[in-house]
């Protein structure tokens, strides 16, 4: 006899149980942003009972926690086999955007990223619609709900012997990386075992608010609005039947490439939609240094060269080996020689001709037109490339570290899995998608709280920006329900 048991570590319903609900708010996604808005929303209605909050996701339950949480797993494992064999390398059917790679599962990609949580250049932010004393009170809202720490490297001989260096040789950007990692330690029977953030947290916290509705394996093919209102969702589940949730409130967080295929599907009008799709240019390069020149008591390594002005770029600087985060049963074996690894990102112009759009000749098993991704670098992003290459050998000379020239190359775009801006906001439909709150213009209860609504991207990953906007989304969305 063949036992097998539910995966029920969090309640789920199916979309035939949700499709007979109105809700109040429905989210598409449970990435980091789905998951910010939908942990926010139950925070402020923990005592609302008559409040209905559903949430879907494309994909199946995969992991409870953030792959460097699993006792199993550590940076080279779940970089290597675990990603590959649970994600889908959308870039194969996107020439121009060919290192594009997606996770349907809940909690999307944040079960993979490699949490640095810096916040984007003042100077980007100020011309964001958005006032900054309004800006920093969400972002402080986003680390609390992140566990944002300087502290992961504290202590580390290797840390504070590179920061010396690094300082010393005038790169004074240098810092202690700032990182999604809860340090709290477990006591008194509160558990803090999930120190890697991933927006299953973010599930969680809401789950312990109050009660709501999740679907899984649902896909969401089309969003209906009637008379410039939203009134909810069609939904395929895996049987290939249509099912429509209806809402008050429907929150696109499907992702840049995912949310305006969606919109452009619904025959959701906006001549931005789509349009600005921006990534960065990256280079993860590689290095070497003698383990002499440091102390027995090696410690981590965990640096970022915060962007400047001057500087349109940062670059996180990992080691040794695979010990930037590793289990505690494994035997930390060092070579003599020790790998310092350059991941680096500099930023890319927003421009309108990079864009998703749909092609009607190519559909998916349900019958729905594929995205198709026109994008390009311009001469100027070309140019901040070569910046770039120069910060990564400038580092490297100020540490000791002898780079490995062969791994000084560009990254094919989209694998830096920081696409953002595709359903940017701002006051001008001409130019972005949603307005400051990131409703879709024109469309009453409409919102977007993925990277795409990011209004630019810096040389900063986007989630932690992400986070903060879908907080302040919520917020919105409690004011104008009463």
């Amino acid at each position: 006899m063949v036992v097998k048991y539910k995966n029920n570590w969090i309640p789920t319903k199916t979309v035939e149980e949700m499709a007979k609900t109105d809700y109040d708010v429905l989210i598409v996604g449970s990435g980091p942003g789905g998951g910010a808005v939908l942990y926010r929303l139950c925070e402020l209605w923990k005592n609302q009972g008559a409040k209905k909050i559903g949430i879907i996701e494309k994909g199946d339950k995969l992991f409870h926690s953030h792959s460097l949480n699993i006792p199993t797993q550590n940076v080279g494992t779940a970089r290597d086999q675990l990603l590959p064999d649970n994600s889908t390398p959308l870039g194969k059917l996107l020439p121009q955007f060919s290192g594009a790679t997606m996770v349907y599962a809940l909690g999307g990609r944040s079960l993979f990223w490699n949490a640095a949580t810096p916040r984007p250049i003042q100077s980007e932010l100020n011309k964001w619609p958005i006032h900054r004393r309004t800006l920093n009170v969400y972002y402080g809202m986003a680390e609390k709900l992140l566990h944002t720490t300087r502290d992961f490297a504290k202590g580390s001989s290797m840390q504070n012997v590179m920061m010396k260096r690094l300082h010393g040789e005038g790169i004074l950007e240098a810092d202690d990386m700032p990182l999604a990692f809860d340090m709290t330690p477990s006591r008194q029977g509160e558990v803090h075992s999930n120190p890697w953030y991933s927006s299953i947290n973010a599930l969680a916290a809401a789950n312990f608010d109050r009660p709501y509705d999740l679907a899984v394996n649902a896909y969401a093919s089309r969003v209906h609005t009637a008379n410039g209102k939203v009134s909810g969702v069609e939904v395929f589940t895996a049987d290939k039947k249509s099912h429509t949730i209806r809402a008050k409130n429907v929150i696109v967080s499907a992702s840049t490439l995912e949310t305006p295929r969606l919109l452009l599907n619904s025959g959701i009008q906006g001549p931005a939609i789509g349009r600005y799709l921006t990534g960065h240019v990256s280079i993860i390069a590689v290095g070497t240094i003698s383990r002499r020149r440091f102390s027995d008591k090696l410690g981590n390594l965990s640096i970022l060269k915060f962007e400047t002005d001057e500087s349109p770029y940062q670059i996180q600087i990992l080691g040794p080996d695979n010990y930037f985060s590793y289990q505690q049963f494994e035997d930390k074996v060092l070579r003599d020689e020790l790998i310092i690894a350059y991941a680096s990102f500099g930023r890319v112009e927003s421009r309108a001709e990079n864009r998703v759009y749909i092609d009607p000749a190519v559909k998916d098993e349900f019958g729905v037109p594929m995205q198709q991704v026109q994008y390009s670098l311009s001469n100027k992003d070309r140019q901040t490339a070569d910046l770039v290459a120069k910060g990564i050998r400038e580092s490297a000379d100020a540490m000791g570290v002898t780079l490995m020239e062969e791994t000084m190359a560009v990254r094919p775009p989209g694998a830096d899995m920081h696409e953002s801006c595709t359903c940017r906001m701002g006051d001008d439909p001409a130019t972005s998608a949603t307005n400051s709150h990131g409703q879709i213009h024109g469309v009453q209860g409409l919102f977007v709280a993925d990277n795409s609504v990011l209004p630019s991207l810096t040389a900063a990953g986007p989630v932690l920006s992400n986070t903060a906007l879908a907080i302040r989304l919520a917020d919105h969305i409690v004011r104008q329900s009463g």
